[in-house]
């Protein structure tokens, strides 16, 4: 099983995060999604087989979708290394596989926030309401159980850091960051997408209990950047086994990340490598959710 885990193209490399790979396309920007997994802030050894064009082509997916409720970065998804030579105006050659796995997207600038939006109670959330009864330092209501639904979905801002964890944000102290008419603005436009993804999902058989978003600026105006609505940023539980309770059988890394735990390793670098089988039944997963969200096979 073949793997992307690092690029070196012909063009001025800008940032090389723990996925992405992104490259400076004269006034606009190149973003390769790598085969490259994260857990616990930490990138793996391994990669996952398909998982950058599955990330890719997903993200594009959802931007299309959501382009009424807020505009985004994305100009196109590049199909084929010829598209990279009219605009990179080189003769210099791509190679093949940047096909389905790389999008050629506006400059923004980058608002430094994780607008997180949360529908069920899981994960950190979970460990947080567990031990206080809160989360994201915010009381909720008494006796609500795992995977549990919200009331309605709540926005539950974080730091976004280079290295190291994420810091919950209060709505306080994100307007000091960004200021309130920005805040009230981010925390709109994320529940709104949110909302709409999270129908349309549920209709296709997969529940988005959470997510994460970024925006940035372009010409003074908000608009959605990075990735949206993939299994690394989100979780997609399968519908048809959703018990309140208890964990959720799901289309994300969440298989890894218990694996990991399981292993007794330490959540510091540097991370196991991936047992062989885990590595194919979570590149299945992930071709899984977006045969489901988009009806189309990353394979025709």
């Amino acid at each position: 099983m073949s793997v992307l885990l690092e690029t070196s193209l012909p063009l001025p490399l800008l940032h090389r995060g723990k996925v992405r790979d992104n490259y400076e396309l004269g006034d606009r920007l190149l973003i390769v999604a790598t085969d490259r997994i994260s857990a616990f802030d930490v990138v793996l050894p391994c990669g996952i087989p398909d998982k950058g064009a599955v990330l890719n082509l997903i993200s594009a997916f959802w931007f299309n979708k959501t382009a009424h409720i807020v505009p985004n970065h994305l100009l196109e998804v590049v199909k084929d290394a010829g598209q990279l030579k009219v605009h990179s105006r080189k003769g210099s050659d791509f190679p093949v596989g940047l096909a389905n796995r790389s999008m050629i997207v506006r400059r923004a600038e980058r608002i430094s926030i994780e607008c997180v939006v949360r529908g069920y109670l899981s994960g950190s959330a979970w460990a947080e309401y567990s031990a206080k009864g809160t989360v994201n330092g915010l009381a909720m209501q008494s006796g609500m159980r795992e995977s549990e639904r919200f009331p309605e979905p709540i926005f539950t801002p974080t730091t976004k850091a280079e290295s190291g964890h994420d810091q919950p944000l209060s709505l306080d102290e994100l307007s000091k960051l960004v200021g309130w008419e920005l805040t009230g603005e981010l925390k709109e436009r994320t529940l709104a997408v949110y909302r709409f993804a999270e129908e349309y999902a549920r209709g296709k058989g997969i529940i988005i209990a959470d997510t994460k978003m970024e925006f940035g600026l372009v010409d003074g105006k908000v608009v959605l950047i990075d990735e949206l609505l993939t299994p690394d940023s989100s979780r997609f539980w399968d519908a048809g086994q959703y018990v309140v309770g208890r964990s959720q059988p799901s289309y994300d890394k969440q298989m890894v990340r218990d694996w990991l735990t399981a292993s007794g390793w330490n959540k510091e670098p540097p991370a196991p490598m991936l047992p062989e089988d885990l590595i194919k039944r979570t590149s299945e997963r992930y071709q899984e959710a977006y045969r489901i969200l988009t009806g189309s096979r990353l394979y025709q």
